[in-house]
């Protein structure tokens, strides 16, 4: 671990991010793996329901919940490719650490965090499972290590050094800007059917009170939103474009679901302009 790097200890936490759901026993597997090894860390749940499968909105809830958490071990899995030739890693960030599949999950979070200042590939046995599935590393590889690193453990114990500039990244979502507006990927859509745009909060402070909304590659509908501070600033079941919690724009519906209004969702492109004369 460099010496930049903040270290956890028994009194620090370990978060998990999976899609593992709250049906089955797995969630249950994973904290009782820490438990077992690390007794005194504190586990923290973001959430357990992450579509099946979907890296890019485990990566953004991560990469907008870790800053906002105790110094400690955060772990994710969405891990379509578990037991395959994927790695699983652990990255040391100025902020903590981050343990999970080598698929993109992590690294937007790392960022978030300070950045890679250290990487390495859990091969090490003695901080696995003695016996390792195929199809569960979050309970026999990621918690084990997890607890490990929680309990002050040096992360260069967990296994060989990975170059950073190796680790898997997403695709950088799309952001165009215009003259007149912008166009951008929806990110992700929340329980309440927000619309968070890959957009960042400049975009949207540069346009006037009203702005009208439509896909980018064709000219099958359009909307017209407020461009307000948060949702009451639209009438009820009206359209407002703001600035969200994580600093990019986002669009909601007052008392609605802006997904469903809008018949978006995570992929899809947006145009957004400002309305003339407004």
């Amino acid at each position: 671990m460099t010496s930049s790097t903040r270290t956890t200890s028994s009194a620090e936490v370990v978060s998990l991010t999976t899609d593992y759901g709250l049906a089955d026993g797995f969630v249950a597997a994973c904290h009782g793996t820490i438990a077992r090894l690390a007794p005194a860390v504190r586990v923290i749940d973001v959430t357990h329901l992450v579509p099946p499968g979907d890296i890019r909105r485990g990566a953004a809830v991560l990469a907008q919940t870790v800053p906002h958490l105790p110094v400690g071990v955060h772990v994710a899995v969405v891990d379509p490719g578990v037991g395959t030739a994927r790695r699983g890693i652990a990255l040391a960030t100025p902020e903590g650490f981050l343990v999970g599949p080598d698929n993109g999950l992590l690294i937007d979070a790392a960022d978030a965090l300070g950045g890679v200042t250290e990487a390495v590939e859990l091969t090490n046995p003695r901080w696995l499972a003695d016996q390792v599935s195929a199809t569960f590393h979050g309970r026999d590889v990621f918690a084990p290590v997890a607890a490990r690193l929680a309990s002050g453990a040096a992360l260069s114990e967990a296994g060989p050094a990975v170059d950073p500039s190796t680790l898997i990244r997403l695709p950088a979502p799309v952001v165009e800007v215009r003259p007149d507006g912008f166009t951008a990927e929806v990110l992700t859509v929340d329980h309440f059917g927000n619309v968070q745009l890959a957009a960042p909060a400049d975009l949207l402070l540069a346009l006037p009170d009203r702005v009208r909304i439509r896909p980018a590659d064709e000219q099958s509908w359009e909307r017209t939103a407020v461009h307000g501070r948060t949702f009451g600033d639209a009438p009820p079941g009206a359209l407002v474009a703001h600035v969200d919690s994580a600093d990019r724009v986002a669009l909601s519906v007052n008392g609605g679901r802006a997904a469903e209004v809008l018949a978006v969702d995570a992929g899809t492109l947006l145009r957004v302009d400002g309305l003339a004369g407004c």
